[in-house]
């Protein structure tokens, strides 16, 4: 099946005259040439962009997923290319009606006229994955009903096995892409496609990013509608608003774009370090403008995750970054193991300032990234970076992120915006506010592990050994004491976290009374 699929691109390729960005290198022009007259019959006078596109729509949802990234990045591509793989992102033609019906009537074991008053046939918006229907709920309120497509999961099954295949098939015959680590790229791929394959969890994904911005200040989510939720069907509020790549609909409706900028750099630096959570597929079908400014999220089934170890090391990057402290960057490198450690720092440091310093303190509109991408791969080479798959989400959404503001706002100083943040959110993992949130998150531990010292420095006395046993009272007699020290010192560590914790709240109060 993986061969037959592999060949099944390889015409598709071919048909829509892709081999032209392939064999474009003056080295290869004489086999163009061959495949040019083997294949006369072929329409070349469409453009590239669409023949591009249309070869994207017809291999699949996954090939949509990387036209939709690539559309993003006009610093990198043609804007006739960027400006053709848009339509990816809304216009992937629909499935038909017919079977939008059966799959909610399957899925619930009702028909559609019981689950809603209202349901639109024609779709409002059609994805790789899935489409989406308005509609309104039995007592009338207005929703949006999103449905996968029919046969969907077999289809990207098979999608991924051939990715698979070919990341093996690359690290076997190089061990340069091996230090890479495709296959589980392709893995950590393919757990977050999982979620765009149950609706139910990307209906959580929804839940859980509503929650952490429950305040609607800057970001609003949908709420879901959890009785009319299954693993085909996802319903939940019916939003309004602009999509942001249209700037002159938001600026006629007196939409600042600059500050709307700033703020999405601020909401995804939210994600990422205040909460570990963050949308991943944050491309422009995705987002919408409500009338008064906010972001509107959409589309749940990608999110990214990150540890508090990941969290520390990238924002001690950027950190180090914005204060142009490459030698620290250096060492957060070596010390987080994405380097190896026997790297050296003087060189690894050197490498990253002849990266950074030409785009430091530029708008976004005077930074080749092009360039600047080029340099950091070779610098990872160079240093053997070892390639981090739980990051790879991230490294897509910073794309996505950094291509949104050159949209938005090509003045817009990334870095300047980003650095009060991730500032703030250093102070609180470092300074006196992490120590107030270490010891509310340990004394529960401490005073449950607390009148548990006697019995378990009674086991520690009776299991041990029998050459323990035949040692001099002396040595069994010291252990006694050890236990019993080590009961005193976490007897004193509690009194001294309790009063310590005491005294902070009592001072913020203080503060607190004495500002109002």
């Amino acid at each position: 099946m993986r061969i037959f699929r592999l060949f099944y691109i390889i015409f598709i390729a071919l048909r829509f005259g892709l081999d032209e960005f392939i064999l474009s290198h003056t080295k290869l022009k004489p086999l163009q040439c061959v495949i040019n007259t083997l294949l006369f019959w072929r329409n070349k006078q469409v453009a590239r962009g669409e023949r591009l596109r249309l070869a994207l729509e017809s291999l699949g949802p996954i090939f949509v997923k990387f036209g939709q990234m690539l559309s993003t990045r006009r610093d990198l591509i043609p804007a006739d290319i960027a400006d053709e793989l848009t339509k990816l992102q809304d216009r992937v033609p629909p499935f038909p009606f017919a079977d939008v019906e059966k799959i909610i009537t399957s899925a619930f074991g009702k028909p559609l006229t019981e689950l809603f008053s209202q349901f639109d046939e024609v779709p409002v918006a059609s994805a790789s994955v899935a489409q989406v229907h308005f509609a309104h709920l039995p007592h009338g309120e207005p929703v949006a009903a999103k449905v996968l497509r029919p046969n969907i999961e077999n289809t990207i099954a098979h999608d991924l096995l051939l990715m698979d295949t070919m990341a093996w098939l690359l690290q076997s015959i190089s061990s340069e892409v091996k230090r890479l680590k495709p296959r589980e790229v392709v893995a950590e791929f393919a757990r977050h496609t999982e979620s765009e394959l149950d609706l139910t969890l990307e209906a959580a994904n929804c839940s859980l990013l509503g929650r952490n911005f429950s305040d609607k200040s800057m970001l609003i989510v949908p709420e879901v509608h959890w009785d009319w939720c299954r693993k085909e069907v996802m319903v939940m509020q019916r939003m309004h608003g602009t999509p942001i790549s249209q700037c002159d609909v938001l600026t006629a409706k007196g939409i600042d774009i600059p500050k709307l900028a700033v703020e999405g750099v601020e909401i995804f630096f939210t994600q990422v370090f205040r909460d570990g959570f963050f949308h991943a597929d944050m491309h422009p079908g995705n987002i919408q403008v409500a009338d008064d400014g906010k972001y509107i999220a959409l589309d749940f089934g990608i999110m990214g995750t990150l540890n508090d170890t990941d969290k520390y090391y990238l924002a001690r990057n950027f950190l180090a970054f914005f204060n142009r402290d490459y030698r620290d960057v250096a060492q957060a490198h070596i010390d987080s193991g994405w380097v190896p450690a026997d790297t050296k720092r003087e060189e690894l440091e050197t490498a990253v300032r002849a990266i950074c310093e030409p785009i430091f303190d530029k708008p976004l509109k005077d930074i080749s990234f092009a360039r600047t991408l080029l340099s950091l791969f070779q610098m990872s080479r160079r240093f053997g970076v070892i390639i981090q798959p739980q990051l790879i989400m991230l490294q897509k959404t910073l794309l996505n992120i950094e291509g949104l503001g050159r949209e938005l706002d090509p003045n817009l100083d990334l870095w300047k915006s980003a650095q009060p943040f991730l500032t703030s959110w250093m102070s609180e993992q470092i300074g006196w506010r992490a120590i107030v949130k270490t010891i509310k998150k340990e004394i529960p531990h401490i005073a449950k592990a607390l009148p548990e010292m006697p019995r378990l420095a009674h086991q520690f006395l009776t299991q041990t050994n029998q050459a323990e046993m035949d040692l001099p009272l002396r040595a069994s007699i010291d252990k006694l004491i050890e236990a019993q020290q080590q009961q005193a010192q976490w007897q004193k560590r509690l009194v001294v976290a309790i009063i310590a914790l005491a005294a902070i709240e009592i001072a913020m109060v203080t503060s607190t009374f004495f500002m109002h």
